[in-house]
């Protein structure tokens, strides 16, 4: 069941759901507008030109209220919200469509998990032939919420948890990079 903007308010204001910072205007009619924050994460070249997942990937991280995405680049972004989900509620994240129009895919693997306490890292890319100017507090996305039928037996505890900033791929910690 998707949430509506009565039981959104309602969460919040009993703290089971937890977004911070947070204006009264974010509360849409069935999602929560999430903001751009100012920290954008770019991979390092590597002499090999190969990335790997058994291996950890270089970030150069740049904090900075505007960051020009020019044609065909991808950068990692971060929410200016901290979102906190109890163990029954579960968060997509969805690009604005005005957005999307301008060229530019918004991505977080489209899904937060129950228990997921952290701000959200955006995939962005520009599919435009045309730079795109980010600003930092624009509205990017927005969450919506669905209330799950119980509580997860095992909420998110995983290596995401509590991440703030732009924050890149750990998928060399995955079990099966530590197998190999």
């Amino acid at each position: 069941m998707i949430l509506s903007d009565a039981t959104i308010s309602a969460l919040l204001e009993r703290q089971i759901l937890r977004i911070a910072p947070l204006e009264e205007g974010q509360i849409q009619p069935a999602s929560v507008d999430i903001r751009l924050g100012n920290t954008f994460a770019v991979v390092r070249d590597s002499p090999s030109g190969v990335l790997t997942m058994e291996n950890e990937i270089e970030y150069h991280t740049i904090r900075a209220d505007s960051y020009l995405l020019l044609p065909g680049q991808f950068v990692l972004a971060t929410t200016m919200e901290f979102v906190a989900l109890p163990d029954d509620l579960t968060a997509f994240v969805e690009g604005r469509s005005s957005l999307g129009r301008m060229g530019l895919f918004i991505q977080n693997a489209g899904w937060v998990d129950p228990g997921f306490q952290g701000e959200i890292t955006l995939e962005l890319y520009n599919a435009n032939r045309f730079a795109i100017e980010l600003k930092a507090g624009r509205r990017i996305g927005q969450l919506v919420f669905a209330k799950m039928d119980r509580a997860a037996r095992n909420p998110y505890r995983g290596k995401y948890q509590g991440q703030t900033g732009a924050t890149g791929s750990r998928v060399f910690l995955d079990r099966e990079a530590r197998t190999e």
